[in-house]
């Protein structure tokens, strides 16, 4: 028996979730969203944010051990891991009661359970037990992705930690190996780096940070490594050997091996797609590499199945999930809608230093036979930057050397994440290299270095 009509039902309380639930409902619709653990998602309970307020806390810390440089006597100083673990905790659990009283606002029915498709307008909901049928006109599958195991190095919670271990740490380890270079990775190696943990980064590529710009690579690279981390690149763990307080590792490197030993593995190499029991199969909804297909509107397979976030495939990215949310909402309900440009999505990494991009790197875009023109300008010449005392780093630009079209922008240095949006900006208006260059920027902010790496790409920078 149907408990319940709905004109949308959504799968999933994340970033894309919720957000789909209310712009659907501001349109008029009657939605329902289903929720099997905590609203707000991965990103809100266990990615993003806790992990944002977690690198502050060790930002706090590395700040407090160099004040002699701002003219700051601190002396002693120390911290307490699981008030900083704590802190997170309460900043995450604020947000996600934040997002329950948004669903209630805007008139979204929350239903507690596991959601499943009987057919493409039932969902059987089970809640411990307790099951009830709902009918819905539209679906929206928003149920995330988990962290990928390796056969051989599943994550125990003891020596081998995937993030939800490295968020909730029962102890402060002191020499870890962190598998995987990518933006998960980095950032759990600048933090328990800077709170004095021994790190050693693996990637099995050729250079860490694979989807950025190669020159912010290297400088990452650099940085990293002056802040006492190890880099091994193009090296895969041929085998490990657990004790009962460490794990000794194999690293096989061009037919060599060599071995070490850690307290603490973080597993960092991606993510698979939340798919299972969920009843698509029933439906015949395609999947390819644990992600669900779609169109460029979120469509699946089957009419009025739609699935957008981290389950339906890259950029695994909490604001790309969230406009997807919005696109289909929108288009459910009868509006016309533009369809997600990947290269208008902003990428940014929380580590140390932090790294922002947008649109095609260097080598792609030569790789596309764009015919181009680079302009690079380093903090270091920037007065903001050597003001607060953070001044490594730089800011590149790609345009079109013929239409001047912004093509890309990647940057490493102080609050660069806070910046990427200017040319995300640039990028979605179409802007050019002539926009750039006659937009005034306040001074003195770290943003004046976006207009001068401008001005770069066409030999008129002033501070360098």
């Amino acid at each position: 028996m149907i408990d319940k009509k709905f004109d949308v039902v959504v799968l999933g309380g994340g970033p894309g979730g919720y957000v789909a639930a209310i712009r659907a409902s501001q349109l008029g619709l009657s939605v329902a969203l289903i929720e099997k653990e905590h609203l707000g998602g991965i990103c809100l309970n266990w990615g993003c944010i806790p992990t944002k307020a977690m690198l502050k806390s060790a930002e706090v810390f590395e700040t407090l051990n160099k004040a002699s440089d701002y003219g700051v006597k601190a002396e002693n100083v120390s911290f307490d891991l699981s008030k900083i673990v704590d802190r997170s905790k309460k900043i995450a659990s604020q947000l996600s009661s934040g997002v329950k009283h948004l669903l209630h606002k805007n008139k979204v029915e929350v239903i507690n359970g596991l959601g499943v498709l009987e057919n493409k307008n039932t969902i059987v909901v089970d809640n411990d037990g307790h099951k009830r049928s709902i009918s819905t006109s539209s679906v929206i599958i928003a149920t995330g992705a988990r962290a990928r195991e390796i056969e051989g190095l599943e994550s125990d919670g003891n020596l081998i930690w995937n993030y939800k271990h490295a968020l909730r740490p029962s102890r402060m380890p002191k020499k870890m190996l962190v598998v995987g270079s990518g933006a998960i990775g980095v950032e759990f190696a600048s933090f328990y780096n800077s709170l004095g943990c021994k790190i050693t980064v693996i990637e099995l590529l050729d250079r860490i940070l694979p989807n950025e710009d190669n020159d912010i690579a290297v400088y990452a690279k650099k940085e990293f490594e002056l802040k006492g981390i190890k880099i091994i690149e193009n090296t895969k763990i041929k085998q490990i050997r657990k004790s009962n307080e460490n794990v000794a590792v194999d690293f096989e490197s061009s037919g060599n091996i060599t071995t070490d030993d850690f307290d603490t593995i973080i597993m960092a190499t991606g993510i698979v797609g939340n798919i299972e029991e969920i009843g698509l199969d029933v439906l015949g909804i395609k999947v390819e590499k644990s992600h669900i297909e779609t169109n460029k509107f979120c469509e699946t397979n089957v009419e009025n199945i739609y699935a957008i976030g981290d389950v339906s495939g890259a950029p695994w990215l909490a604001h790309k999930a969230s406009h997807e949310g919005v696109i289909v909402a929108e288009k459910i309900s009868g509006l016309t809608v533009k369809p997600i440009e990947d290269n208008t999505i902003a990428g940014c990494t929380f580590c140390s230093p932090q790294i922002a991009s947008v649109g095609l790197t260097e080598e792609k875009a030569v790789e596309a036979g764009w015919k181009i023109k680079v302009g690079r300008f380093p903090f270091s010449a920037n007065g903001k930057a050597l003001a607060i005392g953070e001044s490594g780093g730089f800011v590149k630009t790609i345009f079109d050397s013929e239409t001047g079209e912004l093509l890309g922008a990647h940057m490493v240095g102080p609050e660069v994440t806070e910046l990427i949006h200017s040319f995300v900006l640039g990028k979605k208006l179409e802007g050019t290299d002539e926009d750039f260059f006659e937009t005034i920027f306040p001074h003195p902010t770290l943003s004046e270095a976006l207009h001068e790496s401008s001005l770069n790409s066409d030999k008129r920078t002033i501070h360098f």
